[in-house]
């Protein structure tokens, strides 16, 4: 995904409350509401933090963006 327009409305449909950041448990939830059950809580903090660079466990679309562009 080398879009970055379409990586914005993938990052905005993760970001549930659009406050500019995913959470663990808003990633958990965008994971099965496109099917993906078996994504814990655990799963999701795991995500977040390998692409989480100043550990604040958010991810912001610079962090979602960097991660897609690598």
């Amino acid at each position: 995904m080398a879009d970055i327009e379409e990586a914005r409305r993938a990052f905005e449909r993760f970001d549930a409350d659009g406050d500019g950041f995913i959470t663990a448990a808003e990633w958990k939830t965008a994971m099965a509401q496109l099917g993906d059950w078996n994504v814990t809580e655990s799963v999701a903090e795991a995500v977040i933090g390998a692409q989480d660079t100043n550990k604040d466990k958010l991810l912001s679309f610079d962090e979602f963006w960097a991660h897609l562009s690598k």
